[in-house]
């Protein structure tokens, strides 16, 4: 197929495409041989009896004054530079707000390298619209690009569609299917391992998506493992932004484990990198874990100004949808504050936007909160109304933690009313769904990495 990663097209059309070229520029077959191989040699080639080799494309594309790439793949000279920039464009236009535009330019982009056939540039171009369309919410037309982006590179190594199978795992994760979200990280992380050799970047990058669902599942052996694991394997990876990314994964598992300083330390360094390359969507989520860190530690204010700060940002960039969530924490801070009516009132706009399929976790956290703020009012039946919302969207999202917590609230409700039996019905449905068998294990535990050589620095002036 033309325009494969490899550049591998077949030898029918690389014959018929020297011939178109040679004919164009008036060239025999000898003029265009010599001296470097046969007149015989050629006609061969343009019969499609034989792919030549590497060399001898280039040899007959520089004759042509031509790219090696026109001749092998018929990819015009320049057009992957070109699509590249657009794609670069592309995302600062969506960095700055300017959504419609982005995803115009993305769909240019994306039919031109079609027209060609790049296979490796199409899938490329439509995980970073897929990116975008989950940052304001369209989470099945995100993760219906990530899905053709994974198709297309379905006869490449899995490192080429690990990108692709990660922006699918989000989207899942987004939608509230946190469980299905781990099996297709966890699968990922097997068949890299059990090929003996992983790509350290893209095993890292799984490693660090995984982080999220697992501590949304109560698995946090897992989520401390994989943190672990994305640690080690980063020495080995060059990009700054992907160690970026890393670090700010990492900082969720130290927050959940109380070193409240590492993870404040991560934070810090993911900061300073996406400061540096201008990437506010991303440098927006480090406000946004930061204000929770501060949270946690009760310092209201200070999570008030971070919280804050992150929305303002992430509605700058587009990113309507991250924006949304943040505010569900932002809400609780103000209630904690002593803002109940404020807290409300802003649960109740952002519930428009969330619910399930669509943002169930934070939906259910909303519904949470809003439990607690009608029964610190008096209004139990409004309580019980919001905890049980809350119940039903944590149980399809299996996130085990926060439903054994709503249970509970909900059966110190019911058991102040004197409703026993139905209280105690609530504690067991917490505590069963906490306690089920692969709740925390979820099956075999990833395959851990092959063991690495050990990078050696590289002494001065080598």
């Amino acid at each position: 197929m033309s325009g494969s990663a490899g550049g591998q097209d077949t030898a029918d059309r690389v014959g018929r495409r020297l011939q178109r070229l040679r004919t164009e520029r008036g060239m025999t077959q000898r003029v265009l041989a010599e001296p470097g191989y046969t007149a015989a040699f050629v006609s061969t080639v343009e019969a499609g009896k034989t792919r030549p080799s590497e060399a001898a494309l280039r040899y007959f594309a520089e004759r042509l004054a031509v790219s090696y790439e026109e001749l092998a793949d018929g990819v015009p000279g320049g057009l992957r530079a070109e699509l590249r920039e657009g794609q670069a464009e592309a995302r600062q236009l969506m960095d700055s707000g300017e959504v419609e535009r982005a995803e115009g330019l993305l769909a240019k982009l994306i039919h031109q390298a079609t027209i060609h056939d790049l296979r490796d540039l199409i899938a490329e171009l439509r995980s970073t619209l897929g990116s975008f369309l989950l940052r304001h919410g369209e989470l099945r037309a995100g993760r219906d690009e990530f899905e053709q982006a994974e198709a297309l590179l379905a006869d490449q190594p899995l490192p080429a569609r690990v990108r692709a199978i990660r922006g699918r795992a989000t989207a899942h994760y987004l939608e509230g299917d946190v469980r299905y979200s781990c099996y297709l990280l966890e699968s990922a992380i097997n068949e890299l391992n059990g090929d003996g050799l992983p790509d350290p970047g893209a095993l890292m990058l799984l490693y660090a998506a995984v982080i999220g669902p697992y501590l949304e599942l109560g698995a946090m052996e897992r989520a401390t493992k994989a943190a672990g694991l994305a640690l080690d394997l980063a020495p080995r990876v060059t990009d700054p932004v992907t160690i970026a990314t890393l670090y700010r994964s990492v900082a969720r598992t130290m927050a959940a484990t109380d070193r409240f300083d590492e993870a404040e330390a991560a934070l810090v360094k993911a900061a300073e990198v996406y400061q540096q390359w201008e990437i506010r969507a991303e440098l927006a989520q480090c406000h946004w874990m930061r204000g929770y860190l501060h949270a946690q530690h009760d310092r209201l204010e200070d999570a008030e100004t971070e919280l804050r700060t992150a929305v303002a940002m992430l509605r700058a960039t587009g990113a309507a949808f991250y924006a949304v969530q943040v505010e569900v924490e932002l809400a609780d801070v103000r209630w904690r504050l002593g803002h109940p009516a404020e807290a409300e009132e802003v649960l109740n706009r952002l519930l428009t936007d969330l619910g399930p399929g669509h943002g169930a976790v934070h939906a259910a956290a909303a519904h949470h909160l809003l439990g607690r703020i009608r029964e610190h009012a008096g209004d139990l039946a409004g309580a019980e109304a919001h905890y049980r919302t809350a119940i039903d969207l944590q149980q399809d999202a299996d996130v085990t933690g926060d439903l054994a917590d709503t249970s509970r609230l909900l059966g110190d409700l019911l058991d102040r009313q004197g409703r026993t039996r139905e209280a105690i019905k609530a504690y067991r449905h917490g505590l069963a769904r906490r306690a089920r068998p692969g709740t925390t294990t979820l099956g075999p535990a990833p395959l851990p990495p092959p063991v690495l050589p050990t990078v050696e620095p590289t002494p001065h002036g080598s």
